[in-house]
């Protein structure tokens, strides 16, 4: 059985393979929704993204493919901004081997934080770019 790490809140669970990290997530106590999104959000219909999660140190192929409804609203998101492989919506994730989650991870609206801005801002001080 795939073990799903939750980093946040340091909870470790065991779950069946092909789970739904939503509701492994909610089973297990997990604060998952940020804020006012715990009472406002689509309850796991994949409309809102407020139940978006990243998946970290690889654990991303752990998880199942992203499904359409998934790629149309992570398209649409500013918060997928740098993370195109690592950033899913919780409710549309299948647990298909050992993961390790990062809930409620920060939003990257201005696109100055993850791999493609560090590279940039690396080749900047060398004056590469």
């Amino acid at each position: 059985m795939p073990k799903v790490r939750f980093l946040r809140s340091g909870v470790e669970v065991e779950c069946e393979q092909g789970a739904n990290l939503r509701q492994v997530a909610l089973k297990n106590k997990v604060a998952l929704y940020p804020g006012i999104h715990r009472f406002a959000n689509c309850h796991g219909m994949g409309q809102c993204g407020a139940c978006r999660v990243k998946l970290q140190n690889g654990t991303e192929k752990s998880a199942g493919p992203k499904t359409m409804l998934e790629k149309m609203r992570l398209a649409m998101a500013f918060f997928n901004i740098g993370h195109g492989d690592t950033m899913r919506l919780a409710c549309q994730v299948k647990v298909m081997g050992d993961m390790e989650v990062q809930e409620q991870p920060p939003t990257n609206v201005s696109g100055t934080y993850g791999p493609e801005a560090e590279a940039a801002k690396r080749r900047l001080r060398e004056g590469k770019l």
